[in-house]
């Protein structure tokens, strides 16, 4: 993909990687749409990226995310990629996990993503791509992890046959499973405390992968744990 010029919608961009993802994209010459739940973030990220467009949408209201996705298709006479970065954490034992937590964990992590992304396949063109942030834990379940683990899983596998079933048209899947980013989510965990983690990689490091792999059409940007870096592929 040509990400000069290119229609992009960030969805989850109030977020630190959904922020970080954007300016990278617009740095990069893409026109961006900016959609989230925070109003005041959202304006102030559209200010400084020269006034983008945005809509404001929590991501468990169906009706809302579905709208966003129609207001950054009008502000941008169409779509030619997508990017969803949603996401939140919960830590504890398993066999402890509360109900209403695991619940949010999948409607956040797992459900709005494909909610999204079924609303905005109709605006793609043919080599159009759709981007979503998994996690290394996708592939990794992690001990206190367990619920977050399986959210991340499920929209991985979802991302996967995705992949296969719009290949026909062009369009590219690209799975974001990157390790832990030093991002603050942690701190903002739904329930528990986080077990020792290793550092944090940098955000831009993200960034720069994501640019990347879209540029060439990967399906996946992952850690290469003998670089110690983020590869695509």
């Amino acid at each position: 993909m040509e990400l000069s010029g290119a229609r992009v919608l960030v969805a989850g961009a109030t977020g630190a990687l959904g922020g970080a993802l954007a300016r990278g994209l617009h740095g990069a010459g893409a026109r961006v749409a900016l959609t989230g739940r925070d109003a005041g973030r959202l304006r102030a990220l559209a200010d400084e990226l020269g006034g983008a467009p945005t809509a404001t949408a929590d991501v468990v209201d169906v009706a809302a995310v579905r709208a966003a996705v129609e207001a950054g298709v009008t502000a941008l006479g169409g779509l030619d990629a997508v990017v969803v970065a949603w996401g939140v954490v919960a830590f504890g034992p398993a066999a402890e996990a509360d109900d209403a937590v695991t619940e949010e964990l999948f409607a956040v992590n797992t459900l709005a993503p494909m909610s999204l992304v079924r609303a905005a396949l109709p605006h793609l063109p043919d080599g159009g791509a759709v981007v979503l942030l998994s996690a290394v834990v996708a592939d990794a379940p992690t001990l206190q992890m367990a619920e977050y683990s399986a959210s991340k899983a499920a929209l991985s596998a979802w991302a996967g046959v995705l992949r296969r079933e719009v290949r026909a048209r062009g369009v590219g899947v690209l799975d974001v499973r990157p390790p832990h980013i030093d991002t603050g989510l942690v701190d903002r965990a739904l329930a528990g405390r986080p077990p020792r983690l290793p550092p944090g990689h940098d955000p831009e490091e993200l960034v720069g992968a994501v640019l990347e792999a879209l540029r060439q059409g990967s399906r996946e940007v992952v850690l290469d744990p003998r670089a110690g870096q983020l590869v695509h592929r």
